[in-house]
């Protein structure tokens, strides 16, 4: 049975810094896009960012680069993601999630999907 499991949510203030994380188990991810989404309330789901488990390929949304870092331990089977510089605005519900297409954005291409963690950024 796949999981995802994030953690690593919680209340920060603005400017600070949070590190979520992924743990994934139930298969081989070798060959998997692994993403990071969120959503606030409201809102639709949005994409975060992205990383190729086989060689580590990224991408960013524009709205975080330069602030957040994703990263992968495979000896762990657990992704990472760094937020630094925290804004009221990245207040939302984070979800890891896995798929096999490589380079998508799109939520509904990614298969396995995490339970999601809070994240709250006071102002």
């Amino acid at each position: 049975q796949v999981q995802l499991v994030e953690s690593g949510g919680g209340l920060v203030q603005a400017g600070g810094s949070l590190r979520l994380s992924c743990a994934a188990s139930g298969r081989t991810f070798s060959s998997y896009t692994m993403g990071w989404f969120r959503q606030a309330p409201g809102k639709e789901r949005e994409f975060v960012v992205y990383i190729t488990w086989s060689d580590g390929g990224t991408a960013y949304a524009d709205s975080v680069k330069g602030r957040f870092t994703i990263s992968r331990d495979n000896a762990k089977n657990t992704v990472y993601l760094q937020m630094n510089s925290l804004k009221a605005e990245d207040t939302a519900v984070y979800y890891c999630a896995a798929g096999l297409k490589r380079f998508t954005t799109t939520p509904m291409e990614y298969i396995y999907w995490g339970q999601g963690t809070q994240v709250t950024v006071s102002s």
